[in-house]
């Protein structure tokens, strides 16, 4: 009798364990590569058939799927939402709100998340881009506008071997997220070599032209404030 009356104790704070929130910064699954004024950018990876803690996210999010997976993403107070991401697969999402992501697939789910600090001032601030559309080609390969939400535009260029992207100019500052290997070459500066999911920051400005001097095609998503 006292060992059951025991458990009634302890099962109701076991399961008040298991759903404490945690701050984006604690979950273990997000791994902080990059902060500044503009955003804050989490690695993610959760191994197969594994949750993430309940966690927060404070801010609009944006997140570039890295490789095809299936998930579950369990917002706190609402049914849960079953999604197919395809590799490269950009996604908005609008915070506040706290949530599990649970990997259904096999394989570990990557992704790379960007939160936008400056959301609130943003949502305000009327775009002059279009929401979505849009891009232009050049020889081997091409610039495709994905979205716009909160003042920034999402573009993913790819480019085969041997191609070069050529120079633009930027007003605002840039996010680049690597989806493909990435082996590239602006005349005799150091050359850009990147993994699935490295990121880098770019200055405003005239952006420098780009060649892929590696063997397969180069894939990335920027984010243009």
């Amino acid at each position: 009798m006292e060992r059951l009356f025991f458990l009634l104790l302890v099962l109701p704070l076991l399961a008040a364990q298991t759903t404490t929130e945690v701050e984006l910064t604690s979950e273990p699954s997000h791994h902080l590569a990059l902060q500044n004024e503009y955003v804050r950018v989490f690695q993610v990876e959760a191994v197969p058939h594994a949750a993430t803690l309940l966690h927060r996210h404070r801010h609009d999010y944006f997140f570039v799927t890295l490789g095809d997976t299936d998930i579950s993403n369990e917002v706190e107070g609402k049914a849960p939402v079953e999604l197919k991401l395809a590799d490269g697969d950009v996604r908005f999402a609008q915070g506040p709100f706290a949530h599990v992501v649970r990997n259904l697939s096999d394989k570990p789910f990557r992704n790379v998340t960007i939160e936008i600090l400056q959301d609130e001032k943003l949502r305000q601030t009327r775009s002059r881009w279009p929401m979505e559309g849009g891009g232009k080609t050049f020889p081997g390969g091409s610039v495709k506008i994905l979205l716009v939400r909160d003042a920034v535009r999402v573009s993913e260029t790819d480019f085969d071997p041997g191609a070069t992207l050529p120079s633009e100019r930027h007003d605002g500052p840039r996010l680049l997220v690597a989806v493909s290997d990435l082996d590239l070459r602006s005349g005799e500066a150091t050359p850009w070599k990147l993994k699935p999911g490295d990121v880098k920051w770019l200055p405003g400005g005239d952006a420098p032209t780009l060649t892929n001097v590696g063997m397969r095609a180069a894939r990335f998503v920027t984010l243009e404030f």
